[in-house]
């Protein structure tokens, strides 16, 4: 069986296209995987460079950092 892509990158897309970077913040944050937030960063390179999206690229950077970094401990 086939695993579906996700619909999040492109969702999230659609967020930064229309003006909304506080949503699309708040949806990085809780991001499913970091395969999600690569695919996203690859969306994002197809838009024309402005200070706001260079900004929120930099945000993409450190939350696919942070979720791919290893938990320091596990809930029980």
């Amino acid at each position: 069986m086939a695993r579906q892509k996700s619909e999040w990158p492109a969702k999230v897309l659609a967020l930064v296209k229309s003006g909304n970077l506080d949503a699309a913040s708040a949806q990085i944050r809780v991001a499913p995987t970091v395969a999600d937030v690569v695919q996203l960063q690859i969306l994002l390179r197809t838009l024309p460079a402005s200070k706001s999206l260079t900004q929120l690229q930099q945000f993409v950077a450190e939350q696919r950092a942070l979720l791919a970094a290893p938990r320091l401990h596990r809930s029980p």
